[in-house]
């Protein structure tokens, strides 16, 4: 293959394996992270964000071929409005952001990186609509009143929630996009959960029906089989990649 791929989150964890996948895969990469990125910005951030945009458009140089939302901080950030900030927002913009480059590109897809943790959200909680309607600093202060990895959860949620109200607009754009959802990964964003004195033996006590974490290779292979042309049909999924944890905890989720 060749083209341009955006990475978000490319620096470190997932979006690294990813970028790196791509990359093999014959893909120029232009990825946006805080820090060792083609575009460096702030995704927490309305103006971060415009710039990530526009960096992405000016390094692309044209339409952009695949896009893989992997940016996102593990519900130990302080403050919790960080959380809502970047792992909804700042995705939800490159998404909605990067949409007229995509549909200048070669067969696009997007893959969004959510969770399996999404799942263990209370489906009712007020961030969740908030989130949804694009109040950020309505869902800010309900975030900094919560516990952060209840607001993880639900940013993961929401974010799934709005990637598959885009299915029809994606498809019309002719973009397909879809949502992979991972268990714990061995990742920067873990070992900071896992140092949590309070998160971290909630993690280690978690079930992996397969004994075991999975690793961003793991994970940036799924991701760039959806993007590739063996996932042709594949559009609005959700691509659960636990370990079996989801099956287990809701077996009847069907």
């Amino acid at each position: 293959m060749s083209g341009v791929a955006v990475v978000t989150g490319s620096a470190s964890g997932i979006g690294h394996a990813a970028a790196e996948r791509l990359e093999r895969e014959g893909f120029r990469i232009v990825g946006v992270d805080l820090r060792e990125a083609e575009v460096v910005a702030d995704l927490s951030t309305s103006g971060g964000r415009d710039a990530a945009i526009a960096g992405v458009r000016e390094q692309a140089g044209g339409g952009i071929d695949r896009l893989v939302v992997a940016a996102g901080v593990g519900g130990v950030t302080k403050p919790a409005s960080l959380v809502a900030r970047v792992n909804y927002h700042g995705a939800v913009a490159m998404l909605d952001g990067l949409l007229p480059l995509l549909t200048e590109g070669s067969d696009p897809a997007a893959v969004v990186v959510g969770s399996n943790s999404a799942g263990l959200a209370p489906a009712d909680d007020p961030l969740v609509s908030l989130l949804l309607d694009g109040d950020e600093e309505a869902a800010a202060v309900q975030a900094d009143a919560s516990h952060g990895e209840l607001v993880y959860m639900c940013s993961k949620l929401a974010l799934a929630r709005a990637a598959r109200r885009r299915t029809a607009g994606f498809a019309e754009a002719g973009v397909r996009l879809n949502v992979i959802a991972p268990g714990p990964v061995r990742t920067p964003l873990l070992d900071k959960q896992l140092a949590d004195p309070e998160v971290g033996p909630a993690v280690e006590a978690f079930p992996v029906p397969l004994g075991r974490w999975s690793t961003p290779d793991e994970i940036a292979g799924v991701i760039a089989w959806l993007l590739g042309p063996q996932a042709a049909f594949v559009h609005g999924s959700i691509l659960v990649a636990d370990g079996g944890t989801d099956a287990l905890v809701r077996p009847d989720n069907v």
